[in-house]
């Protein structure tokens, strides 16, 4: 069946997936979204005997139908290779009730690595596909992870290039040195005066800007999309839920059918995502965990079925305090505005594209919006949780405690999240947690979890300590940034990132 895309906010223009992949967003401002959500052609039984990239395949084709065989098996087999340290690339880990997805176990240690490592390969592709002369530029705002995972996965692509923007103060030492290292002759890393949202929404508005478009079309640009926003970001990453509960099926672990539970960590609300659009494909899960962290406004959304990126909801459920935005120990969940959530809400009001585009109008103008009673009945897959500063801590030593095993403070808030869930309601469900990020890539809010006394030490020291009391060997990753020279070290403020641009292309 071939499946067409269209925005969240207009369901009347039709796009192929490669020309989706090739756009990033809709020209609306609107994401894009399949004419219907496929599902899964081959049994769970079938999948467990294949290994990930054949389980990759199975999946996206049923999302990405314009591609011919030979060219998705070509993007997979050129995207899940030995950049990742194991060949099961992502395994899972059973520690303390629950079963850890590791999805950092590609080249830069985070699971952005999961899709972007597939997202040039498909984009080269999509372009070759639709005789596309101009050079795509790819344009990113991050929170951290995301924007060394685009760098890496389109350093030196021919016919790219690449501009990522980073809150200069709102990410870790590490996720900071890894962006600035990155050598390539079609890339630029940039700081921005500003938060992660802030960054957003200046990437945004460049898409937005028909001048700025029409003017770079003439000297051979066009822009995309390597955040969630883009619909080849969504797609790889529903692929490693299906893996997952077919290994846990594969091991015996769990029978065939017999529902999961997952959790995941989430600000822009992308990965989680993954994970309601794989339960549509029919993936067996029973509750959607969305665990946030202090910027809770994805907690207040499932609680209060109000969005509302200006106000936090009391214990009263009114929105009456200002909310704030915080710098936390999980800097890539530290967003208020959670792009994803749009195609949640198409979804959940009946692919009604005008009662979507009138709801981010108000989110818009009004800074916050409420979804109907009926919409509001549909999310009962769903359950929002967050944890503290304090919580996150706690979970990074409690398991390491309990168990031997460290993880970073994304993957404890969805495991604190988890553990609130499981004591609220009893629901002794399978569980599997997305570990988003290897523990090096935050040693320093790690190590001061397990033992305040490292509170003074430097974050190099600390990897070496993180390695000797984990047992696990230090990555690559981290091992290249060491002495690596920083080459990119631009700041601007965010009105000036349309002129960064033009400079960068320049």
């Amino acid at each position: 069946m071939s499946i067409l895309y269209h925005s969240t906010r207009d369901n009347n223009k039709k796009l192929t997936a490669s020309q989706a992949v090739l756009q990033g967003l809709a020209e609306d401002g609107g994401l894009f979204v399949p004419d219907s959500l496929p599902v899964l052609d081959k049994s769970l039984d079938e999948l467990k005997e294949m290994d990930y990239k054949g389980v990759a395949y199975e999946v996206m084709k049923l999302f990405l139908t314009d591609y011919t065989e030979e060219e998705l098996k070509g993007c997979i087999e050129r995207a899940y290779d030995d950049k990742f340290d194991t060949a099961q690339i992502a395994p899972i880990k059973e520690a303390g009730g629950a079963y850890y997805l590791e999805l950092f176990h590609g080249a830069t240690i985070a699971f952005k690595d999961m899709a972007l490592s597939i997202l040039p390969h498909l984009m080269t592709t999509a372009a070759k596909k639709n005789n596309l002369k101009e050079e795509i530029v790819i344009l990113t705002a991050t929170s951290g992870d995301t924007g060394k995972a685009a760098l890496a996965g389109f350093a030196d692509v021919p016919g790219t290039r690449i501009a990522v923007f980073y809150p200069k103060n709102g990410v870790s030492k590490v996720q900071e040195r890894q962006m600035v290292t990155q050598k390539g002759n079609n890339v630029r890393v940039i700081g921005i005066e500003g938060n992660f949202d802030d960054a957003q929404t200046g990437v945004k508005k460049m898409f937005n800007d028909e001048a700025l478009k029409a003017e770079l079309k003439k000297e051979g640009f066009v822009f995309s999309s390597a955040n969630s926003i883009n619909i080849g970001r969504l797609v790889p990453q529903v692929v490693y839920y299906v893996y997952a509960y077919t290994r846990l099926l594969k091991a015996g672990t769990i029978k065939s059918g017999e529902k999961i539970n997952v959790c995941v960590p989430t600000g822009n609300f992308g990965n989680i995502l993954a994970a309601y659009y794989a339960k549509c494909a029919g993936l067996p899960v029973n509750k959607l965990i969305c665990a946030s962290n202090s910027n809770r406004v994805l907690y207040d959304f499932f609680k209060s079925g109000s969005y509302d990126k200006l106000h936090e909801m009391d214990d009263k459920g009114a929105f009456s305090k200002d909310r704030s935005f915080i710098l936390t120990g999980s800097p890539s969940m530290d967003i208020l505005i959670s792009s994803n959530l749009e195609r949640l809400i198409y979804h959940i009001a009946g692919d009604d594209d005008k009662k979507d585009k009138a709801l981010m109008d108000q989110l818009n103008t009004k800074g916050a919006y409420a979804i109907s009673e009926d919409m509001k009945a549909r999310l009962d897959d769903f359950f929002g949780g967050f944890a503290s500063e304090e919580d996150t801590a706690s979970k990074i030593a409690g398991l390491y405690k309990d168990c031997g095993y460290v993880i970073d403070p994304h993957t404890a808030v969805a495991g604190f999240v988890y553990d609130a869930y499981k004591k609220e309601t009893g629901d002794e469900t399978k569980t599997v947690i997305a570990s988003t990020a290897s523990p090096y890539k935050f040693a320093k809010t790690v190590m001061c979890a397990i033992d305040k006394k490292y509170s003074d030490t430097d974050d190099m020291v600390l990897i070496d300590e993180l390695n000797s009391l984990s047992g696990v060997k230090i990555p690559q990753a981290i091992e290249d940034i060491r002495s690596a020279p920083v080459l990119h070290d631009i700041v601007c403020a965010t009105d000036d990132m349309p002129e960064e641009v033009r400079r960068f292309l320049r």
